[in-house]
């Protein structure tokens, strides 16, 4: 018999948002996580805001939802918050009721202030990565280093020299307005960019364009390809180098262990920082003038810190194509380097559900 097609739905439904995600929906597992992470972040949260006054948006819904923005590659807020209205799938996993009201956008901008304040991003990464350590997914031995550039967003129009930045920029052209650089030297010393001055102009390698960017760095365990530290820097010819000897002095630990890394760290400074670490180099070797010699290639652990360091490059794949950070849509190094943090926090909690869901 042919169903009926009414014109008036009902007004009232008795099924909460918990009964209508499936059992074995895969972001179940990735709540539980995020839920024991947030637990560990209670006495911060305590301390970060006032006991007295109106109460504010719960700081654990805040992150839930920029953690969802990240997982869905949701560009902007404001489609975050459209989302957060009908999507019960995504109230579900923020913890709000059916009927709950949904914050205007700019929520999310005035309260990360607070958040970058008390550093919750590295709290929540430090929470997110103690969950993995109690899981037994982590390796304390062998690692490996590398780092991408995150495009800043900044025009290459808003490059202009230090001397004259303060000018009014061209009128001609509407609001793309025409500029010539053709004969300029462009330089990080004497140019710098108006509409982020934290970015930097690089490019990535010989015969490629320039960029004004920053410079994403991040420390991945061998055994399953887990984040244990991140950074984001500055973008000039060492910061690989610097960032990677401080992501690993800042390891637990004083015992052995190898790092590897592609052909860009086979430089004497990193080498021989990685050394005074008590971390064995296991760096490429580049065709000439390499530093790595046979005290170090002959070994079958060499080999094999080859083959898994390419498994970093699935960190940064995800990063910029899901996690939407090929191209940031924030100004600032602090405020990047947060939402970079949190990207890696995101990354590791994807990972342990499938490494999870594998055993």
């Amino acid at each position: 018999m042919r169903g009926e097609d009414p014109n008036q739905q009902a007004m009232f439904s008795y099924i909460s948002p918990e009964a209508r995600v499936p059992k074995d929906h895969p972001l179940r597992p990735i709540r539980a996580m995020v839920d024991s992470a947030l637990d560990d972040l209670a006495p911060l949260f305590r301390q970060m805001y006032s006991h007295t006054g109106r109460p504010s948006i719960p700081p654990e819904q805040l992150l839930r939802a920029s953690l969802l923005q990240v997982l869905y590659s949701i560009r902007s807020e404001r489609m975050l918050v459209e989302q957060l209205d009908y999507n019960l799938l995504f109230r579900w996993f923020v913890g709000l009721s059916m009927d709950e009201k949904i914050w205007n956008h700019s929520t999310f901008s005035k309260n990360r202030e607070r958040l970058m304040q008390f550093e919750v991003a590295t709290a929540f990464f430090q929470a997110t990565k103690g969950l993995a350590e109690r899981a037994g997914l982590m390796s304390k031995d062998h690692f490996t280093v590398d780092g991408t550039l995150i495009e800043a967003w900044a025009s290459m129009k808003s490059f202009r020299p230090k001397d004259d930045r303060d000018q009014d920029p061209p009128t001609t052209g509407g609001r793309n307005p025409e500029v010539d650089f053709k004969g300029q030297k462009r330089k990080n010393d004497t140019h710098q960019s108006t509409t982020d001055p934290d970015a930097r102009l690089l490019k990535k390698g010989k015969g490629k364009e320039s960029k004004l960017c920053f410079m994403g760095h991040a420390l991945m365990e061998n055994r399953n390809g887990l984040v244990v530290d991140s950074r984001l820097t500055e973008a000039n010819g060492s910061a690989e180098w610097s960032a990677a000897l401080d992501m690993i002095e800042n390891l637990p630990g004083a015992h052995q262990i190898t790092v590897g890394g592609d052909k860009g760290y086979d430089v004497p400074v990193f080498v021989d920082g990685l050394r005074g670490l008590l971390a064995t180099p296991h760096v490429a070797q580049k065709d000439k003038g390499t530093v790595i010699d046979g005290r170090t290639t002959r070994h079958d652990g060499y080999q094999v810190s080859q083959r898994i360091r390419k498994r970093v490059e699935e960190i940064f794949g995800w990063l910029k194509t899901v996690g939407c950070l090929r191209k940031t849509r924030h100004r600032g190094l602090d405020l990047v380097g947060w939402i970079f943090e949190f990207a890696m926090s995101a990354y590791n909690l994807i990972r342990m559900r499938n490494l999870i869901w594998a055993t």
